[in-house]
């Protein structure tokens, strides 16, 4: 059977620098039904491990190390044996959240994570956080984003461990050469296309942030 993505929403609080803010997070399931990788452990360990309906988790990537993109992983990993994977650059913010727990298994640029037989190809994408990360899957025609695109522009830079030109050259670089049909599924809200996105990146630098 071939991989399949699921989209789960899950709610919580981003907190950063001393503020906290309700979010919804998307944690994003491939594989099929007997496998699968989460994409960002947000939240609601019961939901997530719900939608995963019994499959066998084989891991828990973090795109980034934002506490709302990893407060349900080590429960995740304790009910599932599955090894969370996280790139090392992001162990600072990792500790902020789990300062007693370290993740299991680091990510590399370049590295491949293969699932249901398909690929994905991990890119590290700094900017959001020192250790971002994409994931592209080009069996499935989309890459999964986390915080560092969004259907309109970049991600966040303004707190803590993030730099807005850092995060510009890894979406030119490592983004806007991907096809141009590649789906956009990021961390918060809803998909886009590469095509859809790249022709602001003018706009997005005389902006700034």
């Amino acid at each position: 059977m071939a991989a399949r993505i699921d989209r789960l929403v899950t709610a919580g609080t981003f907190e950063l620098d001393g503020g906290s803010w309700e979010v919804e997070n998307n944690v994003w399931i491939v594989g099929d039904d007997e496998e699968a990788v989460v994409i960002d452990a947000a939240h609601d360990a019961d939901a997530i491990e719900a939608a995963l309906g019994g499959r066998r988790l084989l891991a828990i990537v973090s795109t980034h190390a934002h506490n709302d993109h990893v407060d349900a992983a080590p429960a995740l990993a304790e009910r599932t044996g599955a090894p969370i994977l996280l790139h090392p650059d992001d162990l600072p913010l990792w500790k902020l959240t789990h300062p007693e727990r370290l993740p299991d298994g680091e990510l590399t640029d370049g590295q491949r994570i293969e699932v249901a037989g398909t690929e994905l190809t991990v890119l590290h994408t700094p900017g959001h956080a020192p250790g971002a990360v994409c994931l592209y899957a080009p069996g499935l025609g989309t890459v999964f984003t986390g915080d560092t695109l969004f259907q309109g522009g970049p991600g966040a830079t303004g707190r803590s461990f993030s730099h807005f030109p850092t995060i510009i050259d890894s979406i030119r670089e490592r983004l806007l050469s991907l096809p141009a049909d590649t789906v956009v599924r990021t961390g918060h809200g809803d998909p886009t296309t590469i095509g859809a996105e790249a022709p602001a990146l003018p706009e997005w630098i005389a902006r700034g942030h």
